[in-house]
């Protein structure tokens, strides 16, 4: 449903700034999406499905479709996913390779369907509609990076995901999530959500300020971000340089992927 607003000065209602912006959050546990208008305000009710599994990905580009069907038509299409990705291209998928979901046994046909797949053209096939993919955690810092400094944006949630800024502009995403961490495991192994799931949260929430603490002495980043689904679950002190930002931004960075200063696509 659209969303309208009253001009202060006359008192009317002013329609939304186009154009309009089809923004899709791809999740290892949900699939979610709305639309933007220019200014980077939502204009239409988030919809949201659960991901299944397996998802190929002719599979993943159908649910999308049948997901954002009942939204505002659109100008362009921005998406996020959890993988590594180049000009649109899938290099990594964690969790859609997977035979039953993040945690489950991988899939080797399922590898190599998804190896280099064009999930920017797929879905602009599909849609019609000029489409821009991105790492979904690049996606989420686009909107909340203030353009000062190295800014680093940590997101939590069935996976873990990460990406960087300088002035504004994103930096060449890296995996770091799946690098060690401590105890011979990566970070996805020890933060992820089946890891909190096994530990409970407060001992999840001391391994997150670990995490954070070694990026700090990695990188001298200015600001942290911590975003994501999980992101609702910290309740320690992660530091004065720490913000934690609302899952939402995981769609309402769609709109900066257009914006030529701020991402090289």
């Amino acid at each position: 449903m659209a969303t309208l607003s009253t001009t202060a000065a006359t008192g009317t209602r002013a329609g939304p700034v186009r154009p309009l912006t089809l923004a899709i959050d791809i999740g290892g546990t949900g699939l979610k999406a709305s639309v933007l208008d220019a200014s980077g305000a939502m204009v239409a009710d988030r919809v949201r499905v659960d991901t299944t599994y397996p998802c190929a990905p002719a599979k993943l580009v159908d649910d999308l479709v049948s997901l954002v069907a009942p939204l505002p038509d659109t100008a362009r299409v921005s998406a996020g996913f959890p993988g590594m990705v180049r000009k649109g291209h899938v290099l990594s998928a964690p969790h859609f390779v997977t035979v039953a979901g993040p945690g489950t046994a991988v899939d080797d046909g399922l590898v190599e369907q998804w190896a280099a797949f064009d999930l920017a053209g797929a879905l602009r096939k599909r849609l019609g509609k000029p489409t821009r993919v991105v790492n979904d955690a690049d996606m989420q810092g686009a909107a909340v990076v203030k353009g000062i400094g190295l800014e680093f944006v940590l997101t939590l949630g069935t996976g873990v995901g990460t990406a960087f800024f300088y002035e504004g502009r994103i930096l060449p995403h890296f995996e770091f999530a799946h690098t060690p961490f401590r105890r011979g495991e990566t970070y996805n192994e020890q933060i992820g959500e089946r890891a909190r799931e096994v530990i409970g949260s407060q001992r999840w929430n001391r391994r997150v300020r670990k995490a954070v603490a070694v990026f700090r002495a990695l990188t001298f980043f200015d600001r942290c971000y911590v975003g994501g689904g999980n992101s609702r679950r910290i309740n320690i002190d992660l530091g004065a340089d720490v913000s934690i930002v609302d899952n939402s931004a995981g769609i309402l960075g769609g709109i900066k992927l257009w914006e030529g200063h701020q991402l090289a696509l």
